[in-house]
């Protein structure tokens, strides 16, 4: 069923954060994921060098995000796909680095990659974008945030996913038991009983963004 109305202006983000929200896209190369090559002369053969050495660990750690900046710095994050939310340790992260880092150096020596450059390698980060529709299921237990397109409108909030339909390319969202769900219902008070049957259908096509949404 299409958002009841009522819950249009109850469960609007506040100004300051959908301005965050602007700054992180599908594709950006961090934690929107994807591939950002600055226009070096040398982007592609980091990006090159940085598969190869994905594939050396079985494939099990996969580049989610890699990004290149014309100031010499490369920034990889990379997800682990044996993990049930590909949340690498930090031995995995620090083992990637090594061997890039490695391989790096090499190619420096014969003059592919230039000297001095910056390695950063971390995990997807706990706002990591979910693509959709292939991580739906992945994810489907973690509150997400979800940016969506409704009658020419932008609307926004933060979901549980009750179910999805790869035939009818659809999802179904409830509203996630989070305290920016729960506070407007009161201070200290749960979701109340018309927050917990809330229900939004949304074509895959009409979600904008949907990420992971942190709790702390």
């Amino acid at each position: 069923m299409d958002e009841d109305d009522e819950f249009d202006s109850d469960f609007e983000f506040e100004e300051e954060e959908e301005e965050e929200e602007a700054e992180l896209h599908v594709g950006d190369g961090g934690s929107g994921g994807g591939i950002s090559l600055a226009g070096t002369s040398w982007d592609k053969e980091a990006l090159a060098i940085a598969e190869e050495v994905s594939m050396s660990f079985g494939g099990d750690l996969k580049i989610f995000a890699f990004k290149t900046s014309k100031n010499s710095i490369i920034r990889v994050r990379i997800e682990k796909l044996s993990s049930k939310y590909g949340s690498p340790s930090m031995s995995d992260v620090e083992a990637f680095s090594t061997s890039y880092q490695a391989r790096l150096d090499e190619a420096s020596r014969f003059g592919t990659i230039p000297e001095g450059i910056t390695l950063e390698v971390s995990s997807p980060g706990v706002e990591r974008v979910i693509r959709v529709p292939e991580e739906l299921d992945r994810f489907k237990e973690k509150p997400m945030y979800v940016k969506y397109i409704s009658s020419d409108t932008v609307n926004d909030g933060v979901f549980k996913l009750i179910s999805f339909d790869l035939e009818s390319g659809t999802c179904t969202w409830g509203l996630a038991d989070v305290k920016i769900n729960r506070e407007k219902s009161g201070k200290g008070r749960p979701l109340s009983k018309k927050q917990k049957e809330w229900r939004l259908q949304t074509p895959f096509e009409s979600l904008h963004l949907v990420r992971l949404y942190p709790q702390f």
